[in-house]
């Protein structure tokens, strides 16, 4: 928690006691809505394959009753490092912008992470057409810029100003330990750019024989 504090999350697991023990970080913000049908149902095709897996809630996200407006990328980074200790993972996925908070000592995957500026940008445009349709005239760079003073609303989501200014001026620093895997790879258009929620049982099928195969199970 922000105060050090610890708390209790929901997380999501499948957990047969295995050797290979997998954490996988929801991308966050509107894209988590759009991929966690399948990011769950790649997990039961992992579970299947031999793959404990685990999807932890990160606070102010999901079933969380933490306030979004007091969270951060560095403290969303200490809460997944103390998820995998507490799964004993032994590999971790992040998915998109989940790779941002991904512990970069586990060897793992990053499948199409995305740079922190940019998931400011894209929220900050979303807002920019909402205010809009209000009548109200203000721009992306405007809604930033208070946004690293005082915390905005972005999308429907309440950040506080120190998340605000971690995601402008954070760079993607990938770890030497993750492997990138491109939607090029996976096949098929990309889920979190649907209007809506989605499934796709070929992708999903796609990138559990990504992660299997370099687990040297298949």
């Amino acid at each position: 928690m922000p105060s050090g504090a610890t708390a209790d999350e929901v997380l999501l697991g499948f957990d047969l006691k295995r050797e290979h023990r997998l954490l996988v970080l929801m991308p966050l913000f509107n894209e988590a809505s759009k991929m966690r049908r399948q990011i769950v149902e790649t997990m039961r095709i992992l579970d299947q394959s031999g793959v404990d897996c685990f999807c932890p809630d990160l606070a102010g996200c999901n079933e969380s009753l933490a306030p979004h407006s007091e969270q951060s990328l560095s403290g969303w980074r200490g809460a997944a490092a103390s998820a995998a200790a507490h799964v004993w993972a032994t590999h971790v996925l992040g998915v998109r912008s989940g790779s941002l908070v991904a512990p970069g000592d586990l060897p793992g995957w990053a499948y199409e992470p995305v740079k922190p500026s940019a998931v400011l940008s894209r929220l900050a445009r979303a807002e920019q057409i909402f205010a809009r349709e209000a009548n109200q005239a203000v721009t992306a760079k405007e809604l930033i810029a208070e946004g690293c003073e005082n915390g905005v609303t972005l999308a429907g989501w309440p950040f506080g100003a120190d998340l605000i200014n971690e995601l402008a001026a954070s760079e993607l620093a990938s770890s030497p330990h993750h492997r990138l895997i491109t939607q090029e790879e996976i096949g098929g258009s990309p889920l979190w750019l649907r209007a809506e929620p989605g499934f796709d049982p070929a992708q999903a099928k796609a990138l559990a024989a990504i992660i299997v195969e370099r687990m040297g199970l298949s």
